[in-house]
Parts: structure tokens; sequence; C-alpha cells
């Protein structure tokens, strides 16, 4: 085995009881990933099964039947009177090696040309997947899915389906069902200090196409935009992809120094915030810093896009007024999902832009998708307005706050001489600092191999030099998962660390 890797423990780690899968799967599938992970390397011998099987509190024949299987499949090899070793020839090389024979080359000078902004958008692009797996400590971002009220939801699809007029088959108003948006007007002027009517409101899928559609309308080629340095990789992507010209501008204890950045792009038209709860640092934006802010926007003629992606969950006190409801210039454009606060694929999202915006906006928005699906549209305004989704707030706000303390709880008690880290009065995850010299980014290879996701800070970053860090989320994952979570962090760390 390689060094400091605990086989025993790494199994004991990865085997749930009671999550409907066979122990016998549970082992196989742990010890074909210590495998192919190298942490059980070629030509390795393993326990004895009965001693696995004791140490695991499983019989041993479930043990040996995890054993033959992976015999059977070429992962193992039994010699007689010598004990059970690690293949010299792995199945999966000589698949992959079989499957780079079969690629097809393509011809020399046969290179496939793209826009520049295309080159710009796959180079700013922070994540891609086709794949729909379990949530793992310590991602990011990750709503509880499993305590999402979907019995409620699929009774007001179910009653919204046998009364929908046909006039909702055909094609809506390209800012939005104007009902959805009156219920979050109401909202937003009530739990976040905004000054809005429900005309000035746009829907769009999900915050990200809110980012898309703003710095389409707002920017020109070449424009520059100052950006939180460091900051959220889906906006940098956007402002990249409308050809923006991007000053990153750091990050102190009352949010983005605007002296900073007029220093260092005195002629920007723009700006991206995120002041309720700055990511990824966690810093809420002072009054004084956001009358600055304000200040020079207004002087700039520059425009403010307020992203204001997780003021719902504030564990300490109510959640903070928006910048919007501050200005008195119309320049502030502000952002809210609700992807984060109810469930990611429900890919809803809205802008609330300055009355002589809306009509710019409004036809942007025609042209590139025309109008976001109505049927969601609908449901989610009868959701708002039974109260279900006021009741759904609190009660994940009570729970993120639990699972904090969870994840803060295993921090001090396993991981106290890796990390510090301090509780946190908002938001979906905690930044750890790292202690001595490790390295978040090879902390962050290592533990994808044994199943943990942690984000290195620096890969949020364009020019600042911070601490090695690395963020850890926790909304996404009950508090058995944080604590397991946080044993396969502590062996991973105590690898790195000797």
């Amino acid at each position: 085995m390689s060094k400091n890797f605990d086989l025993q423990l790494f199994l004991a780690e990865a085997i749930e009881r009671k999550n409907g899968v066979s122990l016998f799967q549970q082992i196989y599938e742990g010890l074909r990933q210590a495998i192919l992970f190298r942490r059980l390397r070629v030509g390795m011998r393993l326990p004895p099964t009965r001693h696995l099987a004791q140490e695991l509190k499983v019989s041993r024949n479930t043990v040996m039947g995890a054993f033959e299987q992976l015999i059977a499949e070429g992962y193992l090899t039994g010699k007689q009177g010598s004990g059970t070793f690690v293949a010299e020839e792995l199945p999966d090389d000589l698949l992959q090696a079989r499957a780079e024979s079969l690629k097809v080359r393509p011809q020399k000078n046969s290179v496939r040309k793209i826009a520049k902004r295309g080159k710009s958008l796959s180079y700013a692009a922070f994540s891609f997947s086709t794949e729909s797996n379990k949530p793992r400590a310590f991602q990011t971002g990750l709503s509880a899915i499993d305590e999402f009220p979907l019995e409620i939801w699929a009774r007001i699809v179910a009653k919204r389906l046998r009364k929908m007029p046909r006039t909702f088959l055909d094609y809506g108003d390209s800012l939005g069902f104007l009902p959805l948006r009156e219920a979050i007007a109401e909202y937003l002027t009530v739990s976040r200090g905004a000054r809005c009517e429900a005309s000035q409101i746009i829907i769009v899928a999900g915050s990200q196409q809110g980012l898309d559609l703003a710095a389409r309308v707002l920017l020109d080629k070449g424009d520059e935009v100052w950006i939180e340095d460091p900051n959220y990789p889906g906006a940098h992507g956007a402002l990249l992809g409308a050809g923006a010209k991007l000053a990153p501008v750091p990050i102190d204890g009352e949010g983005i120094n605007v002296k900073a950045g007029k220093q260092r792009a005195k002629k920007a038209c723009a700006v991206y915030v995120t002041p309720s709860h700055q990511f990824p640092l966690g810093v809420v934006m002072s009054l004084s810093r956001r009358l600055e802010l304000l200040e020079w926007a207004n002087q700039s003629s520059a425009w403010i896009i307020e992203d204001d992606y997780d003021s719902e969950f504030r564990y300490n006190g109510k959640p903070l007024a928006a910048l919007q409801g501050l200005d008195n210039h119309n320049r502030v454009i502000y952002l809210g999902t609700f992807s984060k606060v109810l469930f990611p694929s429900l890919r809803l999202g809205y802008l609330v832009v300055p009355p002589d915006l809306v009509e710019p906006f409004g036809k942007a928005q025609a042209i590139t998708m025309y109008q976001t699906a109505l049927l969601e549209q609908v449901v989610l305004t009868d959701f708002i307005n039974a109260g279900y989704f006021g009741r759904h707030v609190r009660r994940m706000r009570a729970l993120y706050g639990e699972r904090q303390a969870a994840l803060i709880q295993a921090i001090r008690k396993d991981l106290h001489d890796f990390l510090d880290v301090e509780e946190d009065s908002a938001g979906m995850h905690l930044v750890a600092w790292l202690k001595g010299n490790l390295n978040a980014v090879e902390i962050a290879e290592m533990a994808l191999q044994n199943g943990v996701y942690v984000s290195p800070i620096s890969f949020y970053c364009i020019k600042a030099k911070l601490r090695e860090g690395i963020l850890l989320g926790y909304t996404g994952i009950n508090p058995t998962e944080i604590r397991r979570g946080a044993k396969r962090l502590q062996m991973i760390l105590q690898s790195l660390s000797k």
C-alpha cells in the first residue's frame, strides 16, 4: 500500500450500512477505487480476508466475495500460500490503452476555427459536467435538495396542469410571467430593502444567464470592468465572453477597494460585486464603502452589477439591505436566483434593472432566448404566494446553520492541526486557511481521488496573492457526511504534511 494509506480506515469510512447498497458491493467498489487511484499500488499485498472482515465488522464471506469478484475482473491476483495481491496489469489500463488506439486522429492542419469570444468562454469556463452524482463533502454551492418539499411542489404542478388555460401554451412575455414579477418585487422590497416595481424585473434562466444578458446589454468589446479579486468564476466568464477587459480589484475588510479600482482602471464603465457576502471570502461590504462605490458609479456614469447570490442564508440577524436600495441614480443592476434557494435544476433567476433599461434588456432577452419556461414560473408564483417559499427559506436557514456548526466542530476535532477556520454569519461555505507549508492544489487533487471535493482559494484569484486556503461547502451534505469527509481530509492532510 502507498505510504500512510490505511485501507481498513478507508473502507470503514466508505461503508454506509443503511444506504440500500449491499456491503459486498460497497467493499468491492472501495477496493476497486483504491486500486484505480493508486492508493493500493501494483503488486501490493492485501490484508487477509479474516483480518479485514474483523476490522470492518462484516462477515468473512462478504470480504471474500469482493476479493473473488476483483480477481475475476483482473484487479487482484491470488497466490496460493502467499495471499492476495494487486494485479500487475489492471483491466482499466488495458481498456484505456485500447480506447486511445481507436480514437480518430485529426489530420494535420485540420484545426477547427472558433471565434475569439468562444475561446474566451472556453478559457473562463468554471464547470461543465454531463454526469449527475451524489453530493460529496465538501462541494460548494449545493442546496439541500433532499429537504425540498417536493410533494407540495408536485401538487401545485398537478393542479396547474389540470386547470391551465391553453393560452399558457403560447409564447409569453419575454420579461417573464407578470404575477411572478409582482411577487418578486414585493419580496425584495420587504426582505432586501430594494426599491423596485414589477415592471423593472426580468425573469432569466438562473443567475448565469442574467450575468450574460447584463454583459451583452451594458458592455462593448474592450470596455474596462472592475471585478472583485478573488471572484466568482461565472461572472469572470460572462464578462470575458462579452469582450470586456477585466481589471481585478482587491478585497479588504470592507469589501471591494474602490480607491484601488480607480488607480487600476480609471475609465472603467462597470463593476461586478457581491456586497452582501463576498464570494468567496465572505466579507460584507460596509455602508461607507457602499456609498463610496455608488458615488463613483454616478460620477463615472458606470454600472454596478450587484450579485445577491445567497442573501437568504444569514444566520445572525436579518438579511442585509441590498445595494440597489441605496442607489439614487439608477446605476445598479440587481441579480438574484432561485436555483440556490430552492433547487439547481429550476433554472430561474431575475434581474432588477433601472426603468430606462427595461426596454433594451427586454429586447435583448427576446433575441437571446425569448422567454424562460412558463410552467415553472407559474408554479413558483403559487409556491411564493401560498407562503411555502418563505417557510422553506426559514427551514433551510436553520438547517444550514446547523450544518455549518457541524463542519466547524469536525474541523476543530479532527483538522485543527492543519486548518484555521471561523464561523460565518452567512453563506453556503467556509474558508479554511492552511497551516504550515501545505499546498491547496495538492490537497484538492488528492482529495478528489478519495471522493472529497475542496476548492483552492487560488482558483478564484486573478492577481490576488492570498494565504493558502480552501473552500469547504456544507449546505448540500448532512452532518454524517460532513464528519466522514473531515476524517478523509484528515488522512490526506496527514500524508501531505510529512
